[in-house]
């Protein structure tokens, strides 16, 4: 029986469900091209402004040429499948500043040289330049370094440029730039009106789209404004012209050829001498491209939720810009704001962003007298908004998230930009940045914890006696864990805070410095330590230094700190016994006598008959230094009592390395709970010098408790006492380190 063969479910849904996907991405679309035909008409004004006014249509191609070529490029490689790419509000204002610059240079030397064909050829070439350094950035995954700019040094220069843009909006509007010396001329009273009709769009814009960001309510607004001048021109008996006259519209502009308007034998007219003046403005190009393109992308990564690849996202933006330079457009890159529009609207693949690049090409198309009807006050006010709010955002807001000297810093930055340049702003807010973060570092304590002798020693148990000398005489030890690097200005601190120390404990005598934390020290701060230790002298008390870096201990040996009179050793445990010893000795007056195992026991046990049943069941060794007791995992089947030398306990850290915790000296005991609990041992046990030991084995210890309960009893109170001790010490310890 043969089978009939159905086709499956998906084959027939799965052309409906990306037809469906398809036609989500372009409706989805529709609000982001509607802003960046919008944004684009702005952009095309405020470079294509002043002198260059009669070349408008070539400048609303040029904008859109970018336009389209940097969707189609952002949409198809971007990390991010509803990306939507453009000219950004930063990046139009930096490139417009380039083009007056330039505009100026040419006036200087020769008023009546052409003006179009080396503005274009300029901003083709500056826009291939800054493909070719965000390319650079993203194959050579040097475009991270960008975020060690610091902060202020960003916000200053993203700051200016929104005064730009704001004061671009005025220069539209007015036709003049707004500066002191133009200040009489736009006090005429029709100048006055426009300005004025271009501050209350602004506000309009504000009002009804900044807090809704409904997508419809910007083109509404667009429109509605258009209408209502109009429809003022005729109430007025204002004719078309009359306004064009009177600068309420822009010019009837002619018909601008697709193709570009210079050719390369115009390279060997262009005006070279100017050439060294726009470097620092390219640079800003440069500079305000990268910094959107890493800016809008990590916000949108934050927005969606979605991991982004910075290196693929600064190469993508990168070859956009060379096409947008080779076909006559100018820098772009992922446009956050338009993005997450797209996002939100549904979109889900590329089509999306194809779709904003079909409207940027119908854009190209479209008659250029129609903005012969375009009131000057509507882009004049857009950008005036688009200004204003940059300068909310980089100089109200960020006041609430900057310290006073980072938020004055700031402020600097704008003025210097806005006084000498963006290369002098730049250079000089680094500057600002670094001192800003020196003096606040130095504010940072360099002490991560101090402690003194009574509260923290070294792992080494001792006897009862030495112990009680240690407790009484222990603050003649102070130490301190140093964190950081260490430079002129924590280090001045650290000089200061020992002095103190030193002012109030004068019993102190060691004064231990653990580097452990330490990353680095510069020549200011071995002056400063050269000044701890002629304090230290002064006072009688002994320097150790501890877990000391090489280049630390060089730089320390360059400033002449280190000598015969200070004391440098491995770690701080080492340390910290070498000074209890020597207080031990210094309070002792004499060497410890050795006892005998029979007055040690009669003192654990407070008898001698006790004490003689006990050494009786001890079996007595001698080892030599450095002798393996026993190894961890082995059974606990015996205690030791050290009746003279030292024994260490020791665990592995891994990589074939062994860690001391403890370290046990003469009439102490180890092993005592693992003959309690039988448990296998859980570190190994090595002398450390040559010792005398008494061995009481798990057999003989069961025979004893069986045998006499009552003596069984005071080992077991032994036991308990000497943990108690260990016990408070560790808790004592704690509660220094989480100071």
């Amino acid at each position: 029986m043969s089978r009939v063969a159905f086709p499956s479910a998906n084959s027939v849904s799965s052309p409906n469900v990306k037809l469906r996907q398809w036609l989500n991405d372009i409706f989805a679309s529709a609000a982001p091209a509607v802003l960046t035909v919008s944004f684009g008409l702005s952009y095309s004004v405020l470079i294509f402004s002043g002198p260059l006014v009669p070349y408008l249509p070539y400048g609303i191609a040029a904008t859109f040429t970018a336009t389209a070529i940097i969707a189609v490029v952002v949409a198809l490689g971007s990390t991010f499948p509803f990306a939507v790419g453009a000219p950004e509000t930063s990046t139009a204002a930096v490139t417009g500043i380039l083009a007056a610059s330039l505009i100026e240079h040419i006036a200087a030397a020769d008023p009546s040289a052409q003006l179009l064909g080396p503005v274009l050829l300029t901003l083709s070439a500056a826009t291939i330049i800054t493909g070719i350094v965000l390319c650079s950035m993203g194959l050579t995954r040097i475009g991270r370094a960008i975020r060690y700019v610091p902060y202020p040094v960003i916000g200053g220069f993203l700051g200016a440029t929104a005064l730009l843009i704001a004061l671009g909006g005025v220069r539209v509007i007015a036709d003049r730039p707004l500066r002191f010396d133009t200040l009489t001329s736009l006090a005429d009273p029709m100048t006055m009106y426009q300005l004025l009709a271009g501050a209350a769009l602004a506000f309009m814009i504000y009002l009804m789209w900044h807090r809704s960001r409904n997508p419809l309510a910007l083109p509404a607004i667009l429109i509605g404004g258009i209408v209502m001048a109009h429809i003022a021109f005729h109430v007025a008996g204002t004719s078309l012209e009359q306004a064009q006259v009177l600068g309420w519209t822009f010019q009837s502009p002619p018909r601008a050829s697709l193709t570009t308007p210079w050719h390369l034998s115009d390279i060997q007219n262009f005006p070279w001498q100017a050439l060294p003046g726009l470097v620092g403005n390219l640079i800003a190009v440069i500079f305000v491209t990268a910094i959107s393109t890493l800016f809008n992308t990590t916000g949108l990564e934050v927005a969606t939720g979605r991991e982004a690849n910075l290196e693929r996202e600064l190469t993508v933006a990168g070859t956009a810009n060379i096409l947008s330079g080779l076909f006559g457009g100018y820098a772009g890159c992922l446009s956050l704001s338009r993005s997450l529009l797209n996002v939100s609207g549904g979109a889900t693949g590329r089509i999306s962003g194809l779709a904003v690049a079909a409207v940027a090409v119908i854009m190209l198309v479209a008659d250029p007298a129609l903005l012969s009807y375009m009131p000057k006050f509507i882009l004049g006010g857009l950008l005036i908004y688009l200004g204003v709010d940059q300068l909310n955002r980089w100089i109200v807001e960020s006041r609430r998230r900057l310290s006073t000297l980072e938020y004055l810093s700031l402020l600097a930055i704008i003025v210097i930009i806005m006084t000498w340049g963006f290369i002098a702003g730049v250079l000089i807010g680094i500057v600002i940045g670094c001192a800003t973060f020196a003096l606040s570092a130095s504010r940072i304590s360099s002490i991560k914890f101090g402690f003194n002798g009574a509260e923290y020693r070294s792992s080494l148990d001792r006897s009862r006696h030495d112990l009680a000398l240690l407790s009484a005489h222990g603050k003649e030890i102070h130490g301190l864990n140093l964190q950081s690097y260490l430079f002129f200005g924590s280090a001045n601190r650290l000089y200061q805070h020992v002095r103190t120390l030193l002012l109030h404990h004068p019993e102190c005598r060691y004064l231990v410095f653990d580097f452990k934390l330490v990353t680095g020290i510069d020549s200011s701060a071995a002056y400063s330590f050269a000044q701890i230790r002629r304090s230290a002298l002064e006072s009688s008390v002994k320097l150790v230094l501890v877990n000391l870096p090489r280049t630390t201990e060089k730089m320390l040996r360059s400033g002449e700190f280190l000598s015969g009179d200070i004391l440098v050793m491995p770690e701080l445990d080492h340390a910290l016994e070498w000074c209890e010893n020597e207080i031990i000795a210094r309070h002792s007056g004499l060497e410890q006598e050795e006892g005998d195992l029979q007055s040690w026991f009669t003192r654990i046990l407070g008898s001698e008959h006790d004490a003689a049943e006990l050494a009786r069941r001890c079996e007595r060794i001698e080892v030599g230094a450095f002798e393996v007791i026993a190894r961890a995992g082995d059974p606990a089947d015996s205690m030791l009592f050290i009746l003279n030398g030292r024994i260490g306990v020791t665990v592995e850290a891994g990589d074939g390395r062994t860690t001391r915790v403890r370290s046990l000296g003469r009439r102490t005991t180890v092993g005592e709970m693992g003959l309690v609990s039988r448990q296998p041992r859980s570190a190994t046990i090595q002398a450390e010098i040559d010792s005398v030991l008494y061995v009481l084995r798990a057999d003989a210890f069961n025979a004893l408790t069986a045998g006499n309960p009552q003596l069984g009893q005071k080992l077991l109170t032994y036991f308990m006492s000497v943990m108690a001790e260990r016990l408070a010490f560790a808790s004592r310890m704690i509660g220094a380190l989480r100071r």
